[in-house]
């Protein structure tokens, strides 16, 4: 029988105030639910019980910085969190399961290649994590990660944006109305991944005739061509009509359709704060899809009380957005620093806004330039006026050269403690990691 794996994790010791939006009744109320409606009882649904990550496996796709040391006391949930992930997706690999949903929190698509603390309510990013020890121990090749949540992906797309063999499509509420205010055409990717990140701003009002429309004309044409050996959907809620955050239209039912047609192998909840009027209705609705059963009978308490942005409407904005996005060209700076290794490095800087803890962090992104691979990628970064950590990727499937240049910049940061507090080697090439921080410090 092909099964549909589930597991809870409600972080009942994590918080960030007794009333804010990420609590764990997020998570409460759905049990609730799936329990009354006895959809935990249907043979093809099997529980999960939670497991906990290792800094190892967080550190292959995140630096923590200014040092790892800091964060354990800290990181309990979100370890939880991001374990729980790798655990399904293991037992997705093994075949124990035919597709799972993922109930976790806390959420973590806004958290990034660097980690400096909390944003957008995340710290840890469960499915790159997820993604990458997949990778590392199956082997596989391709894999596609569609975000649905109202938020756009922005931390996602930061870790893999210089990968070609990961495809980020990102629906979201467009930016400039909405934290975190990225997530434009013109965000494709990186010299060596262009075209490979994909993001569909959406006006707000877009409701189910909307999204469904994009995915079956846009977002389900790109998954065929780009020809995942798994999708996984970020499944954040907070489109539901009922969120406070947001200002979409999505209903329980229009969520279950979005499921049946992705056809995720791996659901993972993120957003969505309507905690008693969306999230167990939307939830028992991506789960009956998940299971393949009918979930259209699936209705929140609510009524629509605004009215969606006509599909009318919406077409002509989506050919639009489709025709702006094929005429941008990639338009990459060069430059190379004295120590650089040989070759053409691209430099992209960006600063990140920390909403959470309010400071910024400055970085500065070299990816080396490469036909055979993803590039090497250095990444400087900065606190406010801390000193600089540093990360450097071997990337999956690096060539002979992209390697090299990945150590020889290692060995110079290991050689340069004056200029920098802390550094991460990424070597995703061979499944490992080294550590570097400052001795005085």
């Amino acid at each position: 029988m092909s099964r549909t794996g589930i597991l809870f994790f409600p972080a009942f010791d994590w918080s960030l105030g007794s009333s804010h939006p990420e609590r764990e009744e997020r998570l409460l109320y759905t049990q609730e639910q799936l329990f009354e409606e006895g959809i935990l009882d249907l043979p093809q649904i099997k529980q999960f019980a939670p497991r906990v990550a290792s800094l190892s496996e967080v550190l292959q796709a995140q630096a923590l910085f200014p040092s790892p040391s800091l964060y354990p006391e800290t990181l309990d949930a979100h370890l939880i969190a991001a374990g729980s992930a790798i655990l399904l997706g293991e037992a997705r690999m093994k075949e124990e399961i035919r597709n799972g949903f993922v109930l976790v929190r806390p959420p973590g698509h806004h958290s990034g290649a660097t980690v400096w603390g909390n944003r957008g309510f995340c710290t840890l990013n469960n499915e790159a994590i997820l993604v990458n020890q997949l990778r590392a121990r199956f082997g596989i090749k391709k894999i596609a990660i569609v975000d649905t949540d109202v938020h756009h992906g922005d931390g996602t797309q930061d870790i893999f944006y210089h990968d070609p063999n990961v495809l980020f499509i990102s629906l979201h509420q467009d930016g400039r109305t909405l934290y975190p205010g990225s997530g434009f055409s013109d965000e494709q990717g990186g010299p060596n991944a262009w075209g490979q990140t994909l993001n569909i701003p959406l006006p707000p009002g877009t409701g189910d005739e909307g999204y469904h429309y994009v995915l079956e004309t846009w977002v389900l044409p790109r998954l065929q061509a780009f020809g995942p050996e798994l999708i996984i959907n970020s499944a954040g809620q907070d489109n539901h009509f009922t969120d406070p955050l947001a200002s979409m239209n999505l209903t329980a039912s229009g969520y279950g359709r979005i499921t049946e047609l992705l056809k995720p192998d791996l659901a993972v909840l993120e957003g969505g704060y309507s905690i008693e009027g969306a999230l167990p209705y939307v939830n028992l609705a991506i789960l009956l899809a998940l299971a393949g059963e009918d979930y259209h009978h699936v209705r929140e308490p609510q009524t629509l009380g605004r009215s969606s942005l006509p599909l009318a409407t919406l077409k002509p904005y989506i050919e639009t957005l489709k025709k702006q996005h094929q005429t941008i060209k990639p338009n990459f700076t060069i430059q190379n620093k004295g120590f650089f290794p040989a070759g053409n490095w691209v430099h992209i800087p960006h600063s990140v806004f920390y909403d959470t803890e309010g400071f910024q962090e400055t970085r500065h992104d070299y990816v080396r330039e490469c036909s055979h691979c993803a590039g090497t990628v250095y990444i400087e970064s900065q606190r406010s006026h801390s000193q600089k950590s540093i990360l450097v990727r071997i990337p999956f499937q690096a060539c002979s050269a992209c390697e090299q240049a990945g150590y020889d910049l290692w060995e110079h940061i290991r050689l340069q403690h004056d200029d920098f507090k802390s550094g991460l080697l990424q070597n995703q090439l061979h499944n490992q990691h080294d550590v570097w921080q400052r001795k005085k410090d």
